[in-house]
Parts: structure tokens; C-alpha cells; sequence
């Protein structure tokens, strides 16, 4: 059975994907020197030696800097930008590829070291983390979200690569099977464990803008895309979008 017509993404997703493309890709017009993908790489590559250094800097006025918080939230965020290197050199997403313009080299620049700052918020001692749990607790909930996260982001992305090598068409098994964008919640879950680790309103703040001005158009347009296939609305009415049983 050949594919029938895609529905069109809705109109809130289609807003957001116009906002979000022209920021990040296309904003100022003129050359195109740098590719997305580069920039994305270089703050991950970055991170265990930008918190390394504001650990040093800090720690002779703030005790906190050294903190085992503070060592943990380096092992963590310093760790998963080192597994997304190793996952770019192995799979590379052709989306991260696209060549982007000067000024919104900037902006992507500036996007993602808004994420460096929930580690500064924590090195600093800007925030002062008073946790729900005993300490030990929470840190284990956060170095679990954070493996489960990004083991599901690195699955769901491999599979996608090599399955589509092979053959085009709808994932809908392995860990696709219940979950229609897994690799979407596994990122989800490696940032949501740095600002549960933070534990401070502005990553929460950062995070939501993200998820709901990024994220969620992105999801928005993958199922639209994914519409066209015949089996899609089995594979949609058996499946979840993000978290089984709840979204």
C-alpha cells in the first residue's frame, strides 16, 4: 500500500517552527559560514572543562564549589556532553548539519550557554539548594534520571540512524514501540536532573521555554510527517507521546 498525504502540523507548531527556525538558522540573512552542529558540538565538548574552571575560580571564596553537589553536577553534565560527542561521531543527525548565519551563530551561542548556567548557579553559590530529600536520595534521582536519559536519547537516535539506513518508513518497535518520541523525553530527562540538582526557578524557567517553543513543535511535526504512513494510526492509538501511561 503506497503512502497517503501527511496532515499539516497544527497552527500553534507551525508559529513556533517559523520563530524558532528564523532565530536559530536564518536570522540577518547574508553567509552561512558555520553549521548548527558545530556550535552544538563545541558547548559539549566544552562543558567538563568550563565547570572544571569554575570550580577552581570559585572555591577559594565558596565553599560550595567544591561541594560533592557541585562535583556531581560536573560529573554529570560534563559526562553527557562527552557520550553526545561520542553519539555525533557514530550517528550524526542530518538536521544538526544545516549551515546557519552570523547572527544566529549568536544566538545559538547564547541559547546554549544558558544551560551552562545552571551549573554557575550552583559552582557560584548562587543557589543554595535546600533538597526535598536527605541529600543522598536526591543525588541518586538525579544521577538516575541522567543515565536513564541519555541511555534512551543515545538508543532511540542510533535506531533511528541505522534502521533508516535500511529501510525508510515508520519506527514503531524497539524503543519507538511505546513511546513515539523517546529521544526527545531521554534529553528531557538528562536536563531535568541537572536543575533538580541546581535545584533553582531560572533553569526551570529555561528549561520550559525549550521543551514548549522547541520541543513540542518538533514532536508536533514528526507526528504530522509520520501521518502518512499507513500504519500510523494503529502505531499512535497503542503508543504514548512522552511518558506511558500519563503523556
Amino acid at each position: 500500500m503506497s503512502d497517503a498525504a501527511a496532515m499539516p502540523a497544527p497552527g500553534w507548531a507551525r508559529v513556533l517552527r517559523r520563530g524558532s527556525d528564523r532565530l536559530l538558522f536564518d536570522l540577518g540573512g547574508g553567509p552561512r559560514p558555520l553549521k548548527f552542529a558545530w556550535i552544538v558540538n563545541a558547548q559539549k565538548a566544552g562543558s567538563f572543562a568550563f565547570y572544571g574552571a569554575l570550580m577552581a575560580w570559585y572555591a577559594p571564596q565558596v565553599p560550595q564549589a567544591t561541594s560533592h553537589a557541585a562535583w556531581i553536577y560536573l560529573a554529570l553534565h560534563g559526562s553527557y556532553g562527552l557520550c553526545w560527542l561520542l553519539k555525533d561521531l557514530c550517528f550524526p543527525d542530518p538536521n544538526w548539519q544545516r549551515r546557519i548565519t552570523l547572527p544566529s551563530s549568536v544566538v545559538a551561542l547564547v541559547g546554549l550557554g544558558l544551560y551552562w548556567s545552571f551549573g554557575w548557579l550552583l559552582i557560584s553559590g548562587v543557589s543554595q539548594p535546600r533538597y526535598p530529600l536527605p541529600d543522598g536520595a536526591w543525588f541518586c534521582l538525579c544521577v538516575s534520571l541522567c543515565l536513564l536519559g541519555s541511555v534512551l536519547m543515545i538508543a532511540a537516535d542510533a535506531q533511528k540512524f541505522y534502521t533508516l539506513r535500511l529501510r525508510r518508513g515508520l519506527i514503531d518497535d524497539g524503543v519507538f514501540r511505546y513511546v513515539r518520541h523517546p529521544n526527545y523525553l531521554g534529553e528531557m530527562l538528562v536536563y531535568a536532573s541537572f536543575a533538580l540538582l541546581v535545584w533553582h526557578w531560572f533553569p526551570v524557567v529555561v528549561l520550559a521555554v525549550v521543551w514548549l517553543g522547541l520541543f513540542a513543535p518538533n514532536m508536533a511535526f514528526k507526528e504530522a510527517s509520520l501521518s502518512r504512513y499507513p500504519q500510523w494510526a494503529a502505531y499512535r492509538r497503542r503508543s504514548w507521546c512522552l511518558v506511558p501511561g500519563l503523556l
